[in-house]
């Protein structure tokens, strides 16, 4: 029983642990037999050890040298034995490295980590958005998963790429979905909008029965699809579709002297919405005194929600009530 299970868990071993293995068994091995050949030119074991070491890596500083026949001639053997087993633990090393490298940049490895974002789906607004990630929160750490991609290196983007199919359980272990700490779901622009928002709702399923409590965010592109989007579990439904034709109908106002484009590129880059709750101070009073009373902060009150109501930019004179939650914007942390 004892012989089978260490036969089992040496094979279970890497390959290159079992060459560190018997570089570690072989070096104190010859340093021992050198310790007992010549105990005048090696007084210690550790002297032997450190001797077979450097003559088995071929580096031959010199301090230490046989002086017998029989010392030489396990010199001799210890090169051509030892010697060759250390540079093929030093070549399978590399060939490690480099294999682990490229099964990253393929997206074959998983991810360990937590705390991290999940983007489902890449693309050049996925792009964009790990870039706004690393501007602002330089230390978040970044899993994509897409099915198109043949590699994604490091060196492109600091992120870890997973490939594969996000409805699947296998891929989504493969991110850690359990660990992280929220999840993007992309809209697939190279479908069309039904075929899309339903692999987003799939997703979206999926990723929320691995994870009943993660936030996520979908990316709907039709309307009709929004209620089935929440029913799966999505936090948050970005419906971009109805926010790119509100942002163009302003564009093509012609009473409107402005570029709502960019004033709202810079708001969303250099800002961020908070909601708060009314303080018990602000509860009776109006609009404009919650206002005077957040500028203090630095933080701008820019409307109300109420009971679900949105009501931007009020009259000063609205009065504000106990349940009401205050949209603002505040600076982001640099």
């Amino acid at each position: 029983m004892n012989v089978r299970f260490f036969r089992l868990l040496y094979y279970r071993i890497p390959n290159i642990l079992k060459l560190l293995l018997l570089v570690l068994i072989a070096m104190p091995f010859f340093g021992y037999l050198i310790y007992l050949i010549e105990p005048e030119t090696f007084p210690s074991l550790a002297d032997g050890i450190w001797w077979a070491l450097v003559t088995g890596a071929t580096v031959g500083y010199g301090d230490y040298v046989p002086a017998t026949l029989i010392g030489r001639l396990l010199a001799a053997f210890l090169i051509l034995s030892g010697g060759g087993l250390i540079a093929f633990y030093i070549a399978s090393l590399s060939t490690t490295v480099i294999k682990r490298e490229k099964k990253s940049q393929e997206g074959k490895l998983a991810f360990h980590g937590a705390g991290h974002y999940v983007f489902i789906g890449f693309n050049e607004r996925t792009r964009q958005l790990v870039h706004l990630i690393i501007e602002h929160y330089y230390n978040k750490k970044i899993v994509i998963i897409d099915r198109t991609l043949n590699n994604l290196s490091y060196t492109k983007l600091p992120v870890h790429y997973i490939k594969g199919n996000a409805t699947e359980d296998a891929i989504l272990h493969m991110a850690n979905i359990k660990a992280a700490s929220c999840v993007f779901v992309a809209a697939d622009n190279q479908k069309s909008d039904y075929d899309s928002d339903t692999h987003t709702i799939l997703t979206t399923i999926a990723i929320r029965g691995n994870n009943p409590d993660v936030p996520i965010v979908s990316e709907i592109l039709s309307k009709k699809q929004i209620d089935n989007a929440a029913r799966a579990g999505a936090t948050t439904i970005i419906r971009s579709n109805d926010f790119m034709s509100s942002l163009f109908f302003h564009e093509l106002d012609p009473e409107v002297q402005a570029t709502p484009f960019e004033d709202v590129y810079h708001l969303l880059t250099q800002q961020k919405f908070v909601h708060r709750a009314v303080p018990p101070s602000l509860t009776g009073r109006t609009y404009t005194e919650a206002v005077t009373f957040f500028l203090g902060k630095e933080i701008l009150v820019i409307g109300i929600v109420r009971e679900k109501d949105y009501i931007l930019h009020p009259e000063t004179t609205y009065i504000l009530e106990e349940k009401d939650t205050l949209i603002c914007l505040s600076k982001r942390q640099q």
